[in-house]
């Protein structure tokens, strides 16, 4: 699992003092990046290898300003090429949302999905959510 903590900015609110629901995907992909850098070490755009497929985003409680949030990510599946990014959002002790990423391997030049490398895999699994 990686995790990251952080107090929410007022400009992560809306109008009636909750977290905006908008920003808990962009906390998600600012919490990928230890996955990012499997793949591109140095986070080097012009060598990037991944491409998302699919998000999706389960609200299960509220969440304020004023109160450490806690990201945990987790791989829940591991394909060939493509893999599943399963993370929560925690405050107060509660989960208050979760959601997964589908991401592929991709190679830029030829367009297309490749295979995760074994050496990634094998640190991925390291990393597997356990229900």
């Amino acid at each position: 699992m990686f995790t990251e903590k952080f107090m929410p900015r007022f400009s992560d609110t809306d109008a009636l003092g909750h977290i905006n629901n908008t920003m808990v995907p962009v906390w998600f992909e600012g919490a990928r990046e230890p996955v990012f850098r499997l793949f591109t070490p140095d986070l080097d755009v012009n060598n990037w290898r991944l491409i998302i497929a699919k998000i999706e985003v389960e609200y299960l409680g509220q969440m304020y300003l004023g109160q450490e949030i806690e990201i945990r990510t987790y791989f829940s599946r591991l394909g060939k090429s493509s893999f599943d990014v399963y993370q929560e959002v925690w405050q107060h002790n509660e989960l208050c949302a979760r959601g997964t990423a589908v991401s592929v391997h991709f190679n830029y030049d030829n367009q297309c999905s490749q295979p995760i490398p074994e050496a990634i895999r094998n640190t991925m699994l390291e990393h597997m959510f356990e229900s």
